[in-house]
């Protein structure tokens, strides 16, 4: 009879409800309220989190764009440093070429040989910091590296061709620091050809 009773448990509808009204007291209640708080903390701790993750690879990108610039700043610091010394030395450089250029007498040959090698110590020195020497006889006139003096009409060249160059130009790093100072070729006009 105990196993009739049972059964009869079992099958009873009502039984079952019974059980669903035991299982859904205050405590199992609390239970599935903390575990859904909990879930909820673990998703806003997970938002956070992603949060952190994406201001955190900001900053780093921050920081190396800063690095970055920092750096290019600091070149070019040390670029423009380095130019205005470097312009300050080509009136120093024009110098030499000319002591070099009057003093051609024999007596002057061991005077000579020690300006020559200072000379080339220093052209050398100057061009292991970048920089470019401009001597462009026979090239073409450009107004970014060339400034012309003087032109002179002639067939014998191509219009444009620089002739003589009265002073070399220097560039640096891509900058001109001074521009060669030069005679260009130009030919003759019908005005021109009236007027001889």
């Amino acid at each position: 009879m105990g196993n009739d009773s049972k059964k009869s448990g079992e099958n009873n509808p009502d039984s079952s409800a019974a059980n669903a009204a035991a299982d859904s007291s205050p405590e199992v209640n609390a239970v599935e309220a903390e575990y859904a708080n909990a879930d909820a903390e673990v998703g806003k701790l997970a938002k956070d989190l992603e949060d952190l993750r994406q201001t955190l690879l900001r900053r780093q990108a921050d920081f190396d764009n800063y690095r970055k610039r920092v750096e290019k700043e600091r070149t070019e610091d040390s670029r423009r440093s380095t130019a205005r010394v470097i312009e300050a030395l080509i009136p120093v450089v024009d110098s030499f070429e000319q002591a070099l250029a009057l003093h051609r007498e024999p007596e002057y040959a061991n005077y000579r040989k020690g300006f020559e090698l200072i000379y080339k110590q220093l052209i050398d020195n100057i061009a292991k910091l970048g920089v470019e020497r401009i001597d462009p006889v026979g090239m073409t006139f450009d107004p970014h590296l060339h400034q012309a003096m003087d032109r002179t009409e002639t067939t014998d060249k191509d219009e444009g061709t620089i002739l003589q160059v009265f002073q070399p130009g220097y560039v640096f790093h891509g900058r001109v620091l001074r521009p060669a100072m030069v005679r260009v070729a130009v030919h003759p006009t019908a005005a021109s050809k009236t007027a001889n």
